[in-house]
């Protein structure tokens, strides 16, 4: 196989392009990373709002042309590649066309490496996903513009429902397979899908692996249902008589039409991909029968995600973090404070933690904004060191950051910008989420130890292998969770369970923090229990840096 970046550079493989491309209804194009160039092929220019064939400073010049809602998806991705954290591009999202009316596209791309083994070049494509397909000659179906044709037939809103069916996993038969085998399998199922169809019932291939199944006469559920578990049973059937060649499970999505306010393309599209994606989230090989709440959580969730990119790239807008006392059990006196992330919608709604730190967390949005936490935490310890020189700030790490992001030299950065000493910051890890990962997490996690910085284990009395975790990642301080004290406080056996684990972890020279402190007499059980800290409420709520500084008299 031939050097492709000594024999070829990033001219010829324009070169290449441009002659593919009069064969081609898509747009071929070449990202020149190293020299921050983009080549697309000429048919896209007339096409889309793009400033030409040939640009450069590509992420800026990308702006004019990728809608406003998706330009920070892209940017994002774009981030990742250009970092080497991985290697191949894959984004839907919408593209302006000439005259601004959005249109939707699939980007596919692979990242060539030079030979040092540094991000060189992208090529790849752009397929425009909104096309018309009468037929499918895979499947031998017809597809989802016939289904459309199919809804402008009808006068009124019908009974009956359409469900939505989905071969799972479908890309792993693909890549063990091969494409060809991947097409015998979508023949497969779309015959399994036919043969068991009852009068008033079709069926079309709408998008890669899913198929569409549209029924103008049932719409009680238990009657949808059950053309799904015929359907599944056909299957069976099928991957039994070809030996188990390839092992695969179908989920489907229900949704009735009563649940539609029309009978329209769109909508039905939208509601039934939900609803398989549904099915699929819940565990894949199973039916989901469409629920209004379920959609508005979901919607909701959209929608903070969106507004969090948006908060991400205008210098995190809308975010805030506050900060909560931790104080010596004995004393009282301030020893340091959590950092705590806190968010406000554009139209003035809090959000819930609980709410958007998962969607940060599942988005990768947690990577930006936890460097950001880190050096916003580590400015404020700087500024309270001149009144409490030990004070010390305590910041809650993600499992993505641990695993995905440079996080131990974002942490050394911030103590040096600051002049902070390493056991001026505490890594608060959630024992909960890091069971799986706990080798990668272990790594990083003695990196910070080596380093001097403090290491707290948190939630601890929520998980399932507490003691095993305190060994696995030895740190200097375990938090009881909250829950765990309210119980403690209630009933004397886990008190007396909790007093058990305050002595165990003295003596094996750990530190304790009681959480979840609200009342006096909550205040002095702790402290009879020989807690070393101790947060809560009873001393204050989580607050904003200048309200946490006029309580405490700093600066």
């Amino acid at each position: 196989m031939p050097n492709l970046e000594k024999d070829l550079g990033f001219d010829a493989f324009c070169g290449i392009a441009e002659q593919f491309a009069i064969c081609m209804n898509d747009y071929l194009f070449v990202y020149d990373i190293m020299n921050d160039a983009y080549f697309i092929t000429e048919s896209a220019v007339g096409r889309f709002s793009l400033p030409g064939c040939l640009f450069h400073d590509v992420t800026e010049n990308l702006r004019s042309v990728v809608h406003p809602d998706d330009y920070a998806m892209l940017q994002a991705d774009l981030q990742q590649l250009l970092a080497g954290e991985k290697a191949e591009h894959e984004l839907r999202y919408r593209w302006l066309g000439k005259d601004g009316t959005p249109i939707w596209i699939i980007c596919q791309g692979r990242v060539l490496q030079d030979a040092e083994g540094k991000p060189w070049l992208m090529l790849g494509c752009i397929n425009e996903i909104g096309q018309k397909q009468e037929a499918d000659n895979v499947s031998g179906l017809l597809g989802a513009a016939s289904f459309q044709e199919r809804l402008k037939q009808l006068p009124t809103l019908p009974a009956g429902f359409v469900m939505r069916v989905g071969i799972d996993d479908f890309r792993i038969i693909n890549e063990r397979l091969g494409v060809d085998y991947g097409d015998r399998v979508l023949r497969q199922v779309a015959k399994c899908i036919e043969s068991r169809l009852l009068p008033g019932q079709s069926v079309y291939r709408v998008i890669a692996d899913e198929f569409l199944i549209m029924d103008l006469l049932r719409g009680e559920p238990d009657e949808n249902k059950e053309l799904y578990y015929s359907i599944q049973q056909e299957v069976e059937q099928t991957i039994a008589r070809h030996n188990y060649e390839a092992v695969y499970t179908i989920s489907g999505g229900i949704v009735n039409m009563q649940d539609m306010r029309v009978a329209d393309y769109e909508e039905i599209m939208r509601l039934s991909e939900f609803a398989l994606g549904q099915a699929k989230r819940l565990g894949k090989n199973q039916v989901y029968l469409f629920r209004q709440p379920d959609y508005d959580a979901f919607l909701r969730s959209r929608a903070i995600s969106r507004s969090l990119r948006k908060a991400v790239s205008n210098d995190f807008m809308g975010m805030d973090l506050y900060f909560q006392p931790l104080v010596y059990a004995n004393t009282e006196e301030l020893y340091g404070a959590e950092a705590l992330l806190r968010y406000q919608m554009p139209d003035g709604e809090r959000i819930s933690p609980l709410e958007f730190v998962p969607i940060l967390e599942e988005s990768g949005l947690i990577l930006p904004v936890g460097k950001w936490i880190i050096r916003k935490a580590a400015d404020m310890c700087r500024a309270c060191r001149k009144k409490y020189p030990d004070f010390r700030v305590s910041i809650n790490l993600s499992y993505i950051q641990l695993t995905k992001s440079p996080v131990f030299a974002e942490v050394m950065d911030a103590l040096r910008e600051t002049s902070l000493p390493p056991d001026a910051l505490i890594m608060e890890l959630t024992e909960s989420g890091y069971l799986e990962n706990s080798i990668n997490v272990q790594k990083v996690w003695k990196r910070f130890k080596e380093a001097g910085v403090q290491i707290a284990l948190d939630d601890f009395g929520t998980g399932y292998s507490n003691l095993q975790n305190i060994g696995r990642f030895n740190p200097d301080i375990v938090k009881i969770d909250r829950s765990f004290t309210i119980r403690a406080m209630q009933h004397s056996y886990e008190r007396q369970l909790l007093s058990h684990i305050v002595n165990m972890v003295h003596s094996i020279h750990l530190r304790i923090v009681i959480e979840g402190v609200e009342g006096k007499e909550e205040q002095q059980q702790v402290i009879q229990l020989g807690s070393d800290f101790i947060q809560g409420y009873y001393y204050s709520k989580p607050c904003p840096r200048e309200e946490f500084f006029k309580k405490y008299q700093i600066e």
